[in-house]
């Protein structure tokens, strides 16, 4: 595969501009010892599985797809274009927001959206199949939340969010997979389902208020201790098992 053509394929730029990169001397390819020999031809062809280069002194991992979690933070919406807040996508280096796609929005998407004041984990990618099998109803991917309440929370309430609760303008009820009363304003909640301001709306069903609320989890995978508010980071080969095995 050309250079050029790798370059374009993880974002870079079109083929003119990743040509012109090489051409000025800003792309270096990784050889088998690690060591990183600039490349000055564009048409020069790479085995692209396993390629590691740099562009203008950035290192680089070729990923036919892309896989990623973010940490999101409070202050920040899941949206290309936002309204009020700024956009999760000003997080991630622009090659990421500028893959090809043969979809009419580039880059990679967010798997589901999270309230510009809700926190935690969230999936990106450009893999169409992976978006929608995290993001079905029907896959039923569990997804963990840590809830604050402003009024203490007791038995009951937790006994009716697994029950089922009827939401404003839903008459089907919804109910919680699971519901883990940690405190006195702490509740972990587990849903199969993402409605529109879901957990708030659930828990304003019981009579409650919520006043923060973090995502910790999708299906098997946990947000990382040491990933901090707006860090993102690569999947591993054990991230996707645990999301797959969902």
């Amino acid at each position: 595969m050309q250079l050029q053509d790798i370059l374009f394929s993880q974002g870079f730029g079109t083929r003119r501009v990743s040509a012109g990169l090489v051409q000025q001397g800003w792309v270096s390819v990784m050889d088998a010892s690690g060591q990183a020999r600039p490349v000055l031809d564009s048409t020069e062809r790479f085995e692209p599985q396993g390629l590691s280069f740099e562009v203008q002194g950035v290192p680089w991992q070729y990923a036919e797809k892309a896989y990623l979690m973010l940490h999101k933070p409070a202050g920040t919406e899941c949206s290309q274009k936002p309204s009020a807040w700024p956009s999760i996508y000003t997080l991630l280096p622009a090659p990421l927001r500028q893959r090809p796609s043969k979809s009419a929005v580039q880059g990679v998407q967010a798997i589901g959206r999270l309230d510009q004041d809700t926190t935690g984990l969230l999936l990106l990618s450009d893999d169409g199949q992976f978006i929608h099998r995290m993001s079905s109803p029907k896959k039923h991917v569990p997804k963990v939340y840590e809830v604050s309440t402003k009024h203490p929370l007791d038995p009951d309430q937790v006994s009716r969010l697994l029950a089922g609760v009827v939401l404003e303008d839903d008459p089907k009820p919804v109910r919680a997979a699971a519901a883990e009363l940690v405190a006195e304003h702490h509740l972990r909640l587990t849903l199969l389902e993402g409605k529109y301001h879901q957990v708030k709306r659930m828990l304003a069903a019981v009579g409650n208020r919520v006043e923060a609320l973090h995502r910790s989890q999708i299906g098997a995978l946990r947000l990382p201790a040491d990933l901090a508010p707006g860090q993102w980071r690569w999947l591993s080969e054990s991230d996707l098992s645990a999301l797959k095995a969902a």
